[in-house]
């Protein structure tokens, strides 16, 4: 599929697809006499090393004219101010029932009218990587923000000869039209923005494929932001949408197996994804953070070619950093020979990060058409062990539901939060403007219809004992390999265990029973409260609180 960029007559006008009130104000912007496009990353490429500040390292971009740049161009650092994660608190959604919608699109109509004595830069890329699902997005950015547009285009897909001609094949969809998203990451604020912060402001109209990041300069913003909208546009046309990674194994006898895992920042998604097991089997990858799998074909698509990963595993002289494109929030030094390199492991501050190349994962594929075999759940939940398997559909869906972790530094989070707390996060992604029940009925339909199994991976302390990633790694493995045996979890009907050893759990253990019927009441709590939060909109259907309901009703306190 493909989206719409130009309208006959007789499609436009008021009630129309792609003519809503917050869409015509951003869209119109792109059109000024002050606009000028920039149509291929080296011309983004130089406007970014040109642009004040920017440290133009003297680190090579490995084989840059297989990514459109010029063989000679170096990795380039810019840095941000003192935020340098996402503020989910500055979040606004159109239709959601605690937003004011008009005073909004007067704040938008603003902030866009303020940029008119500047030159701004209109970029255009695609969100999915396969004739499928191609969306294309436009960016509207300030002169002066050079670097963010530049991380833009090459965290998704630039407009190359090879993907227009995808585009032109593959098949429009009416009633989409192409994401439009106006930015100012200087702008100011107004007393008008009704958020925890009115200096920050994201807003987004997902129904009419717009939005606006305001005040913003850390990247991660303008990547999930991009993706909030494509991932809107893929629930809309029956596929799931996956804040995770995935990889496939083919084994020395020819099988194959698709693992989809999923989980916020620091639960370990990349590093399983990435995994190369010591060469045990053929491994391809999807992506690490942003795919769809069809619910229909349980195919899956890669939304993104690059990466956004962390620096603060990667130290100096590291294999991986050879793949660096662009840093965002580290220092830099001269090294031995005099030369500008960048110093990592968040010593300048937390969060540092790099657009990595796709050239990273030397077996990429941008579409796995096997089927998916299983899905991961992955948790810090001190109650659960390292892993199980969960049976029935209802219960593997709403467990996805209340997927539970910690907040990583990724996130600035609003004044009060306890950035060590547990916190639930559905299905690991926090950028969902949809309902809640369109994912859980998607993931839901996977595991019943389709035979997708489901597991919980518990990738942090396990009643105080720190699950490692060789445990991780070793289920994993046992899974693919179809060695590892799993038995009922007593008292649970629903619930399958692999015991592992010094993380069995001893359910006549009172202290340990009572924290995980505690931690499953939490779960129960989280979803009533879905009945009255945002008015509702992310209600789910009663199957998915009995079957929560059922596991705490086996559970006996002694």
């Amino acid at each position: 599929m493909s989206t719409k960029t130009y309208y006959k007559n007789e499609e436009i006008g008021k009630g129309k697809p792609g003519f809503a009130r917050t869409r015509s104000i951003v869209e119109a912007a792109f059109y000024g006499n002050n606009v000028t496009k920039v149509t291929t990353l080296k011309e983004a490429y130089k406007l970014a090393k040109d642009s004040p500040g920017t440290i133009v390292t003297d680190m090579p971009i490995y084989k840059g004219e297989e990514l459109g740049l010029e063989p000679d161009s170096k990795v380039l650092l810019f840095n941000d101010g003192p935020i340098t994660g996402r503020f989910a608190a500055a979040r606004r959604i159109v239709g959601d029932p605690d937003v004011d919608n008009a005073r909004l699109d007067k704040s938008l109509m603003n902030a866009i009218y303020y940029t008119r004595f500047q030159k701004l830069y209109h970029a255009e890329v695609y969100i999915g990587l396969d004739p499928e699902f191609m969306v294309k997005a436009h960016l509207l950015i300030p002169e002066g923000q050079e670097n963010l547009m530049y991380s833009w285009m090459l965290n998704f897909q630039y407009l190359s000869i090879d993907y227009i001609n995808m585009y032109k094949d593959s098949k429009i969809i009416p009633n989409e039209s192409d994401i439009y998203i106006f930015s100012d990451p200087l702008w100011k604020g107004t007393r008008y923005v009704e958020a925890a912060d009115p200096e920050y402001l994201t807003y987004f109209d997902p129904a009419s494929n717009c939005g606006a990041i305001l005040g913003m300069k850390y990247f991660g913003e303008f990547k999930k932001g991009t993706l909030t909208l494509a991932w809107a546009v893929a629930n809309r046309h029956n596929y799931a949408c996956c804040h995770g990674g995935q990889k496939k194994y083919t084994l020395d006898n020819g099988d194959t197996f698709v693992a989809s895992v999923f989980g916020l920042s620091g639960t370990g998604k990349s590093t399983l994804t990435h995994a190369k097991h010591n060469g045990k089997y053929e491994v391809t990858i999807l992506h690490d953070d942003a795919f769809i799998i069809n619910t229909d074909t349980c195919s899956s698509i890669a939304l993104e070619p690059a990466y956004f990963d962390k620096t603060n595993d990667y130290p100096a002289g590291s294999p991986d950093n050879k793949f660096l494109l662009t840093v965002q929030n580290c220092s830099a030094t001269l090294d031995e020979n005099g030369k500008v390199v960048i110093v990592t492991e968040d010593i300048r501050n937390g969060n540092g990060r790099a657009i990595k190349s796709r050239l990273w994962s030397p077996n990429r594929v941008n579409k796995i058409d096997e089927p998916v075999n299983a899905i991961f759940w992955l948790m810090k939940d001190p109650t659960l062990p390292p892993v199980i398997k969960l049976k029935g559909a209802s219960l593997a869906s709403v467990m996805g539901a209340t997927l539970a972790t910690k907040r990583s530094n990724a996130e600035r989070l609003a004044k009060g939060v306890d950035p060590d707390a547990l916190v639930v996060e559905p299905y690991a992604n926090p950028f969902r403007t949809h309902a809640l029940s369109d994912d859980y009925n998607k993931f839901k339909k996977l595991v019943e219809e389709k035979n997708v199994d489901c597991y919980i991976l518990n990738t942090g302390k396990f009643m105080g004992k720190k699950v490692e990633p060789k445990h991780t790694l070793g289920i994993l493995e046992a899974i693919v390999e179809k060695k590892a045996v799993f038995k009922p979890w007593e008292p649970f009907s629903d619930i399958e265990i692999f015991e592992i050893e010094g993380f069995i759990p001893d359910m006549k253990d009172k202290t340990y029973v009572t924290a995980l019927k505690n931690r499953m009441n939490d779960r129960v709590e989280f979803i009533k409260s879905r009945e009255t939060f945002k008015e509702g909109k992310d209600k789910l259907p009663e199957d998915a609180l009995e079957a929560l309901l059922k596991v705490i009703s086996k559970i006996s306190i002694l």
